[in-house]
């Protein structure tokens, strides 16, 4: 974060001082980007735990672990559409505040293969892959440097920061029986949780051109670099079926509701630390959880100048 302030820092300097010492030779404007993005992940970190079962993904045969690894990854791979308005103060100079829609690829956070129903370490092991997903909305100021037109073509560099104001990760887990199971109370379980995130910020940085297509109007392309983590507020169970039939109301309020928590103690509602056990009329306290959302993009839209 240090090192992203301090180039943001310098940024500035350098376009204030391009800024003093250049004349403008056109009027301050406005102008208006729409624009649609594809962006692949840069860095793939471990996942955290889902619902009591760690980022792994296993596989046994005969009640006996055969192979085992980290599931790890990043939600930021997906599709993004925004919305930009710009102000340029000068030739050179300019600001932008984006709103942007995003909606990240799925992404397996853990999985277990099994073919059979066995105990281990007091839990049951079956068959289950859960997924997540992130849908956001994100504010993005930026200061723009203009580097000057050729030929219709106008490159520029912009820097700013991601301001997520809406959105959540929604976590799909489905657990079937193992086929060799004959006559299973429960032969399939399917849940959806939402975690709700806490205020973050992230950083972005992009190099673009326009191309003039007429005399407002001009075609875009940006290739952007973006990073910012997600932490976990609450989690809530929206959707609980047990063989296709709806279950949720058979669901305590510990096993709906997680309040995400830097420390668990005695004090906490988690069976783990508090000697008494769960409180299940109370949400469930869980240690925190971080999601990485890093990803270099290409953007292509229509820009509208005044």
């Amino acid at each position: 974060m240090k090192k992203n302030l301090f180039l943001l820092g310098l940024l500035v300097c350098s376009m204030a001082t391009v800024a003093q010492t250049e004349k403008a030779d056109k009027p301050e404007s406005w102008y208006f980007k729409l624009g649609g993005s594809y962006f692949n992940q840069t860095a793939s970190t471990e996942f955290p735990t889902v619902g009591g079962n760690p980022a792994l993904d296993r596989t046994y045969v005969g009640g006996k672990l055969v192979s085992e690894k980290s599931v790890t990854g990043s939600f930021g791979q997906g599709f993004r559409t925004g919305l930009t308005a710009g102000y340029r103060f000068s030739t050179r100079l300019g600001v932008e505040l984006g709103i942007n829609y995003y909606n990240s690829n799925d992404k397996k956070m853990a999985q277990t293969t099994t073919d059979a129903i066995f105990v281990s370490g007091g839990k049951p092991v079956y068959n289950f892959k859960s997924v997540g997903q992130i849908t956001a909305f994100d504010l993005a100021p930026a200061l723009v440097m203009f580097l000057g037109e050729t030929n219709g073509f106008e490159p520029y560099t912009k820097v700013g920061v991601l301001v997520p104001i809406h959105g959540d990760l929604e976590i799909t887990t489905d657990a079937i029986v193992p086929t060799g199971v004959a006559n299973p109370a429960t032969a399939a379980v399917h849940s959806v949780d939402k975690v709700k995130p806490n205020p973050t910020i992230g950083f972005s940085a992009a190099l673009g051109t326009s191309y003039k297509l007429g005399k407002h109007i001009s075609a875009f392309a940006e290739l952007e670099y973006r990073n910012f983590t997600v932490h976990g507020k609450t989690k809530e169970t929206t959707e609980f079926k047990m063989n296709g039939q709806d279950a949720l109301g058979s669901r305590t309020t510990a096993q709906i509701h997680t309040n995400y928590r830097d420390g668990l103690d005695v004090n906490s509602n988690n069976a783990a630390t508090n000697p008494n056990g769960v409180d299940s009329t109370k949400p469930m306290d869980e240690l925190s959880s971080y999601v990485g959302i890093s990803g270099l993009g290409l953007t292509l839209g229509i820009k509208y100048s005044l």
